[in-house]
């Protein structure tokens, strides 16, 4: 008797557990007394969806309490089933309610579903962001590295948090303009002595457009003096010059050397061709004398001649300095 009492008050205690879990009468009361009207059907059919009715009935409670009337329950389990956060963007559109922005309910959920933080779009539309940009390296028109860094004051654009450019993009605009600026100007000295030029020339050029965020100004936090980036380049110009140069001495060096080369060798072909050609002299003469055409008087007068013109040479030279 025991047991069996035992089992019914088990099955009745499971009972209760699995009525109250899928009608959560306590979460029902809390919503009554709020003043949000839904009924226990309502909250047993999101069980059966398998949307959790605590997250619906706290952001209705919370939207009911900041006066948002046109938020419906229907479009709170659309907005959870198609994977958005509910209650962050309640909390955003009470942000934005307190705050006199005009945040609809299909822009809030879109720009959810988008993968931004609404709610943190909507804190930095009331509170601007301060974002800080690298060092951006320019040269200006006199060959001076100027190192400049910015701070930029943002506000997001609700209008344009889906599909507008992210930080990234300002940042690289705003470093892009600096660039620009810098490169423009005729002497570094000039930036340096009014530096709230360069953000007055980026800041005109409308770099938010197309971006999630408006830019409320831009400020040149910092700006030093880099490297002479001229005299740098016309060193390395000289050098390479310098460098072209030997190179074409030393080609014509070369070509100078294989020339001498070749006149040597065709010296030492020309004299090897007179030796051979003296060699011959005794053998035409021996074959002079053997035919009668060249008689012993006239050796005689050759080598009276030969004689002659080797003197005359020998006199003709300069004397050699004795030591």
């Amino acid at each position: 008797m025991e047991i069996t009492i035992i089992i019914i008050a088990v099955a009745v205690f499971l009972l209760l557990i699995i009525f109250f879990y899928y009608v959560p009468f306590l979460l029902w009361v809390s919503a009554r007394v709020s003043g949000v009207k839904i009924s226990l059907v309502q909250l047993f059919l999101m069980r059966l969806r398998k949307v959790p009715p605590s997250t619906i009935i706290n952001a209705m409670i919370e939207a009911h309490k900041a006066g948002l009337k046109d938020i419906r329950r229907d479009d709170l389990e659309a907005h959870y089933l198609a994977g958005g956060h509910v209650a962050r963007v309640v909390h955003a559109l009470v942000s934005a309610s307190k705050a006199n922005i005009d945040l609809p309910f299909q822009m809030a959920t879109a720009i959810d579903l988008a993968g931004r933080d609404v709610f943190e779009a909507v804190q930095m539309s009331v509170n601007p962001k301060v974002i800080d940009t690298p060092v951006v390296s320019s040269v200006a028109k006199d060959g001076i590295q100027l190192l400049a860094k910015a701070r930029v004051t943002v506000r997001a654009n609700i209008k344009q948090l889906v599909g507008g450019a992210g930080e990234e993009t300002v940042l690289a605009r705003v470093g892009e303009g600096i660039v620009s600026s810098i490169g423009s100007s005729e002497s570094h000295k000039s930036v340096l002595e009014n530096p709230d030029s360069i953000s007055k020339l980026v800041l005109s050029k409308g770099l938010d457009a197309g971006t999630a965020f408006e830019i409320l100004s831009i400020d040149i936090a910092d700006v030093d003096v880099g490297k002479n980036i001229g005299a740098n380049l016309q060193t390395d110009q000289a050098e390479a010059d310098k460098n072209i140069a030997q190179a074409k001495a030393e080609e014509r060096r070369a070509m100078a050397v294989a020339a001498e080369q070749e006149m040597k060798a065709k010296a030492q072909e020309a004299r090897a061709r007179v030796i051979e050609a003296e060699a011959e002299v005794p053998l035409a003469m021996a074959e002079a004398f053997r035919n009668g055409n060249l008689g012993i008087m006239d050796y005689y007068k050759m080598k009276n001649i030969v004689a002659d013109t080797s003197m005359r040479e020998n006199i003709a030279k300069p004397a050699t300095p004795q030591k």
